[in-house]
């Protein structure tokens, strides 16, 4: 018992970590031109570049465990020519968690919805990846005239099995340990989920895990993320996506083991009016990845009628 007991004292005092403030990651992750909107009773860390005059913004929403800093190198190049809206989505980022702990895409479609009324967007171009990929066609499917375009990016949305899924994903689904998990968060858990999601490994620094990792030890983000894997998904709403009418770009990493490439077909099959581009090795994050192939297949879609 007292060896035991003195494993997991090690364990606590190697890998156990406590919340970082809110003020320092704002300092370090929210310099202008960020800035913040309250909607639903949380604080939304979001940010809004290029010319106000644009009359159809670019809305880009990321996927589960990041932030609207995977966006970075797409936002710097787009900004220079047209509107770009992100957001942290709540539970990630430094938004910080749904106040009533719902996290349906339902929910976040309404919350994107009440975002947008915020900014007085009637209509946007919607870019999601992964999760916010699904928000992203679940938006257009409730909301269908605020949606000029759509561009989903290894998108979720079908039921699906991944080929590898990221060890902080499967740590969120095993009991007890997914309640560990809220306080006892190794760096290297963000390093090996980031390595699941890149094709090329080497273009992974240091920079970006530890950008990853601070993100998620903001207060209520752990419990969040937990949370998020404990709500009960829909088996047939993927039906609805036969609906949608708008043009829509279909980008998938042909290297994606979370959502493997098979689904990009399916949206291809699924989608009246789409276009299909797989990037070569590439993984399930390429505006990240590589953004300057991937935002250039962005620009060309854009310019189509």
């Amino acid at each position: 018992m007292i060896g035991l007991g003195l494993v997991i004292l090690g364990i606590v005092l190697l890998y156990g970590h406590r919340d970082i403030p809110f003020n320092e990651l704002r300092e370090k992750y929210a310099p202008p031109p960020s800035s913040f909107v309250l909607i639903e009773g949380m604080n939304v860390h979001y940010r809004d570049e290029g010319p106000v005059s644009d009359s159809l913004p670019i809305v880009l929403i990321h996927g589960t465990g990041a932030s609207l800093h995977t966006f970075d190198a797409w936002a710097d190049q787009l900004k220079t020519d047209r509107r770009v809206l992100r957001m942290d989505l709540p539970a990630y980022g430094l938004t910080g968690p749904f106040p009533d702990r719902t996290y349906s895409i339902d929910h976040y479609v309404s919350f994107v919805k009440a975002f947008l009324d915020k900014k007085n967007i009637s209509s946007c171009v919607l870019a999601g990846n992964s999760l916010g990929g699904q928000i992203s066609w679940s938006f257009t499917v409730q909301h269908p005239t605020m949606v000029d375009r759509l561009i989903l990016i290894d998108a979720a949305g079908y039921p699906t099995k991944a080929g590898s899924e990221p060890l902080a994903f499967q740590m969120a689904k095993i009991p007890v340990i997914k309640n560990i998990f809220t306080f006892i968060t190794p760096r290297f858990v963000a390093q090996s989920s980031i390595e699941n999601v890149y094709a090329d490994k080497s273009k992974i620094t240091e920079e970006l895990v530890d950008r990853y990792f601070e993100l998620t030890l903001r207060e209520g983000n752990r419990q969040a993320f937990v949370d998020r894997f404990t709500i009960k998904k829909s088996t047939n709403s993927f039906q609805k996506i036969q609906t949608i009418e708008h043009p829509t770009l279909i980008l998938w990493g042909d290297q994606d083991q979370l959502i493997p490439i098979e689904n990009a077909y399916r949206f291809q099959n699924d989608l009246p009016n789409d276009t299909l581009v797989i990037l070569k090795d590439v993984g399930h994050v390429p505006m990240e990845e590589q953004p300057k192939e991937s935002l250039e297949v962005v620009v060309e879609f854009m310019k189509k009628e």
